[in-house]
Parts: structure tokens; C-alpha cells; sequence
């Protein structure tokens, strides 16, 4: 069942780049998109094409809204599609939203408007969407917020957010070959950055050695610079690795982490690796559990490299 679509409108005053951009992060979406009273513990947003849009509004009742989806048409800095279905915490989709939303210069800055079109996939779901002008209002105002925010109107919050995990992975490689893929610059660019066409490598230099420092830098389709940042503090061949590490996101600090890498030889010459990270996240930045997520990717594609 179809119902009448949403459409709404505001002119924010800024420029389309920065308005574009608030929808671009996980950090960006988790200050923002949810109505008045409502918090947002958990998010994932990864601006490309078939990247995930996920978001829990945790109402005021501390009853949570999980709304999930992904970006089926991604043009800067005119145009966003989303395929979004609100789901209840069974994961049984209620209704699905494809949402439309583009950007234009206007006087006094940027006008941004939303179409949301709904299908009824549960009957019990039609309240929810007869309120969506209401909530789309109040959660504009909170973008309008966090807008401000971006352009340095407004003080961020001080907060630190602490997270540890630990990861383990068996290849069927040496351990001297898994080991220079951690320890040489050649070795790691193959498998440490974003899939090709969503990232885009901008600086990459290491120096491995104790007090030697490390940096690979690259441009997300969605247009956020991710930074990594990194300073050895412990090194034994083919036995350890000890590093912290420093993120950014554009020109903003998210955390600071320490890393611990062991490495052991199995008896049929394959290698176990061990990875455990302790982060403090900041000002927040809270990542709902997407760096341990985004560092078992980048294992996976270690894998891959091996293999070549």
C-alpha cells in the first residue's frame, strides 16, 4: 500500500559542499537525524552507491527506531537517493521510504529538499508515517544545528567514548610474507585504504622502525578525507607490533587508539594473526562498533593480497 509523499523544504546558510557533507558520515548523520527528544546510539553511513544507511532513534520512552537502507544514487553536491525501510526490533520491515534529496544554491545559501515516498508493508505501521512531517520538521532543525556546527558557529560537546576489540584471522601464508605486509610500505598499500572507487588514495608514507610514524590519507566517494596517523612504539620481527594511531575525518580528531599485532607460525606454514585495539573516541564521535567492523574488512582484504 502506497500513501501520499512527503515533501519538505529549508534553506540553510551555508554552502551546498557543507550541506552535502552532513549526510556524508556516520559522525555527521548521528548528531542530526532524528526528531526533537530523540538520541541516536547507533549509526552506519557510507556515502557510495549500495553503501549502508543505518540509523537507531532511541525515543525518549527509551523504545528504539531502527531505520536501514542504503545510497542507490550518490551525485555531488546535487543529488541524494535512499532506499530506507523502518524495521521493528525483530528486524520485520514496517514500511519502506525511498527518499529523495537534492541541493541548489539559493539567496542566503543553500536550499536542500526532501521527497520521501512511502510503501506500507505493515498495516500497523500507518501512524508512523502520517507523523513524518512533523518528524522530518524537527529533525531539520537539528541538521540546522549540526550545520552550524560544521562551520564553526556553534561549540561542539567535549566527550570521550572508550571501545576495545580483538580480532583474529589464520592465513595460508609464511609468516615472513604476512609480516611485510604490516612492515613495508609496498606490502601494506595493497590491502590498507577503501575499495577501489569508493577511495581514492591522496598521501601514503611509512617509516617502520621504533619512533617511526606512518601516514595514509585518502578522499571517500562521498567527499570526507579520512587521515590515519600512526607512531611505532614496539617491534620484534615476526613476533609483534605496537602502535598508536590518531583518525581523522577531514580537518576533525574522531580517536586515538592503541594497537597490539602478534603474529605466530602454525605448524603448516600458515600464520595466525592477532589484532587488539583499545580506542578513545571524542567530542562526539562515537563509531557503535564500525572501526572493529572496518579493521575485520581490511583483514579480509589482506587475505586477498596474500594471494597474489
Amino acid at each position: 500500500m502506497s500513501t501520499s509523499p512527503v515533501r519538505i523544504a529549508r534553506t540553510f546558510p551555508t554552502l551546498r559542499e557543507t550541506v552535502f557533507k552532513a549526510w556524508s558520515s556516520t559522525d555527521h548523520v548521528k548528531r542530526w537525524f532524528a526528531p526533537s527528544g530523540f538520541t541516536i546510539p547507533h549509526a552506519k553511513v557510507q556515502m557510495h552507491v549500495g553503501g549502508p544507511f543505518e540509523v537507531c532513534m532511541r525515543g525518549p520512552d527509551g523504545t528504539d527506531y531502527w531505520t536501514r537502507g542504503t545510497f542507490t544514487e550518490v551525485s555531488p553536491v546535487d543529488r541524494l537517493v535512499l532506499d530506507l525501510y523502518a524495521e521493528d526490533l525483530s528486524g520485520h520491515r514496517l514500511f519502506r521510504a525511498r527518499t529523495e534529496v537534492t541541493f541548489a544554491d539559493a539567496v542566503g545559501g543553500t536550499h536542500m529538499e526532501v521527497v520521501q515516498s512511502y510503501t506500507v508493508l505493515d498495516p500497523n505501521a500507518a501512524p508512523m508515517i502520517e507523523g513524518a512531517p512533523v518528524g522530518w520538521n524537527q529533525t531539520l532543525e537539528r541538521l540546522e544545528a549540526e550545520i552550524a556546527r560544521m562551520d564553526g558557529k556553534a561549540e561542539a560537546p567535549r566527550s570521550v567514548v572508550h571501545s576495545m576489540f580483538h580480532l583474529e584471522r589464520t592465513y595460508d601464508a609464511p609468516i615472513h610474507r604476512v609480516f611485510e605486509a604490516f612492515s613495508t610500505e609496498a606490502g601494506k598499500s595493497r590491502w590498507f585504504g577503501g575499495e577501489a572507487g569508493q577511495w581514492e588514495s591522496l598521501e601514503r608514507h611509512m617509516d617502520f622502525r621504533v619512533g617511526g610514524t606512518e601516514r595514509a590519507s585518502g578522499r571517500w566517494q562521498g567527499g570526507v578525507v579520512s587521515t590515519f596517523d600512526a607512531i611505532y612504539h614496539d617491534i620484534i620481527p615476526m613476533e609483534r607490533i605496537v602502535y598508536t594511531y590518531e583518525m581523522h575525518l577531514d580537518d576533525k580528531k574522531i580517536s586515538v587508539s592503541l594497537a597490539t599485532i602478534q603474529f605466530k607460525r602454525v605448524n603448516d606454514g600458515r600464520t595466525t594473526l592477532k589484532i587488539t585495539e583499545q580506542g578513545a573516541f571524542l567530542d562526539g564521535y562515537d563509531d557503535a562498533g564500525s572501526r572493529e567492523e572496518g579493521t575485520a574488512g581490511l583483514l579480509d582484504r589482506l587475505a586477498a593480497s596474500l594471494k597474489r
